[in-house]
């Protein structure tokens, strides 16, 4: 039998290398899995015997539940990145998108009563704010107001008004077209 090398520790009793903690999750996966075995071997033992199954039924859930769990763990660390999804998180266009308006200018336009912003607007950038959100739909300039000045994500807009997620991000990225042209190009506004 293969004896085991145990990890090397740091002063603070952690892992000094990566491949130690894959090497120690993989004997605690090998563990599991005999124990597994072993479970499946009592309960054909006590299927013969006719003894209540409960006890060991949850036994072999609870180690099944443990072994995919330490294998998430292992793919986890040997790809760097979650098992199961397709792109890492940072190349996820949500996070490429760029911000074309500062969200403290809205905030300090929809919540102008209790407004807790460090950033208050003048009655020029109020009348400009007003002005550019004149043009839009009633639809687009509610799930507009509710995304960047109330901070809700687009699914709560979505179920508060009664429409699917993704007919609020096209009224939203509309919004945000029509609001940024008229800020930059409006003769009014310059």
């Amino acid at each position: 039998m293969k004896e085991e090398k145990l990890p090397e520790l740091d002063e603070r009793g952690f892992m000094k290398d990566w491949n130690d903690l894959k090497l120690s999750y993989r004997g605690t996966l090998r563990m599991l899995q005999k124990k597994g075995k072993q479970l499946e071997c009592d309960l054909e033992k006590a299927i013969a015997l006719n003894v209540d199954l409960d006890s060991i039924m949850k036994d072999i859930d609870f180690i099944k539940d443990m072994i995919t769990d330490v294998n998430l763990a292992i793919n986890w660390l040997h790809t760097g990145k979650m098992p199961g999804s397709k792109r890492g998180i940072e190349r996820r266009s949500a996070y490429q998108k760029n911000k074309l308006m500062d969200p403290l200018r809205m905030q300090a336009f929809s919540n102008q009563y209790n407004s807790r912003s460090a950033s208050t607007l003048t009655d020029w950038q109020r009348y400009q704010l007003e002005d550019a959100l004149s043009r839009l739909s009633p639809q687009q300039r509610e799930c507009y107001e509710l995304a960047h000045g109330g901070c809700y994500p687009y699914a709560e807009i979505a179920i508060m008004l009664g429409i699917s997620k993704g007919t609020v991000q096209g009224y939203v990225e509309r919004a945000q077209k029509k609001v940024t042209e008229d800020l930059n190009s409006s003769l009014f506004l310059i």
